[in-house]
């Protein structure tokens, strides 16, 4: 997965610190589908320029499994409600994290991290930063990262037989964010993450105060994305119901109009930030990341 796409000197990103090392926030990053914690190209990369711009932070890259090829299957076939119990159970018996931290997902991992700040409020996530994280779901693959577009294909071919079975469910990460907007009932209904998380079958309070605990919740969309189906999933909005063509904002949505999730309130406080990126899924410039989301983690 290529997560950069302009190159900037990182030379000349050296020795400009945001601030005192005593005052650094830790960090806790989340890769997407087929990544995992420590690739030199992507989340290793994200991981060693914060550390350059923010000096004496704390990131911890999160690995699902023991080793690296564990993290990036889990990323395809592990239960989501499992890996976020993991990622709390990490985050709670991590004293570093004990004052609180800022989070940031890429892609899926924007999602199951939001996941963690409405089911795990202790150690408490103080800003949530989602790059290109689903928050509606998808309704298609249109493509895949890097080498893993063999397992794409199955990937789809499992979505089109059933989705929604329980076994599909259970045993298939991108299943488990499949949003159909042609079998709405059948979402809300058998989605055993995304539905629970969006309070598609009812409210749970603790999930939507947990939520509006957040000092920020930022989310960046890649204005030329050709990944994610529909690309306003990464702006909380989706395909309006009953079609598959026409998409509305999070604003128009149930969700947002019934403050399901406590996001009308957090829009209306200035908590929620929506952040356009030019670029496909994940390609950006340092120069970008540097003016507009370490200000964030500060």
């Amino acid at each position: 997965m290529a997560v950069l796409g302009a190159a900037v000197p990182v030379l000349a990103l050296l020795g400009l610190g945001l601030g005192p090392a005593a005052a650094a926030t830790p960090l806790v990053i989340w890769h997407g589908m087929g990544d995992s914690c420590c690739n030199p190209v992507s989340m290793g990369y994200i991981q060693k320029l914060v550390e350059k711009k923010i000096p004496g932070i704390y990131v911890l890259s999160l690995k699902i499994g023991s080793n690296l090829i564990q993290d990036m299957e889990n990323s395809f076939f592990m239960n989501v409600n499992d890996q976020v119990s993991e990622v709390c159970s990490q985050l709670a018996t991590d004293p570093r994290l004990r004052g609180g931290y800022n989070a940031m997902g890429f892609s899926q991992g924007g999602q199951f991290l939001r996941a963690v700040a409405q089911r795990c409020p202790s150690p408490p996530m103080l800003n949530l930063i989602s790059v290109g994280g689903q928050h509606q779901g998808v309704y298609g693959f249109p493509r895949c990262p890097g080498e893993s577009s063999h397992i794409c294909d199955w990937i789809r071919k499992t979505l089109d037989l059933g989705a929604y079975t329980k076994a599909v469910q259970e045993h298939l990460v991108q299943a488990e964010y499949w949003h159909d907007p042609l079998k709405e009932e059948d979402y809300r209904k058998n989605s055993i993450f995304l539905a629970d998380i969006n309070q598609e079958r009812g409210i749970n309070e603790t999930y939507k105060k947990n939520l509006m605990a957040l000092k920020k919740f930022v989310m960046v969309k890649f204005l030329n994305d050709t990944m994610v189906d529909p690309p306003i999933s990464e702006w909380f909005g989706f395909y309006e119901s009953g079609q598959a063509k026409e998409t509305i904002p999070l604003q128009e949505t149930s969700l947002y109009k019934e403050d399901r999730l406590g996001l009308q309130e957090m829009d209306k406080a200035g908590k929620l930030v929506f952040l356009g990126v030019q670029g496909d899924h994940l390609h950006f410039s340092e120069e970008w990341f540097d003016s507009t989301i370490l200000p964030f983690l500060q």
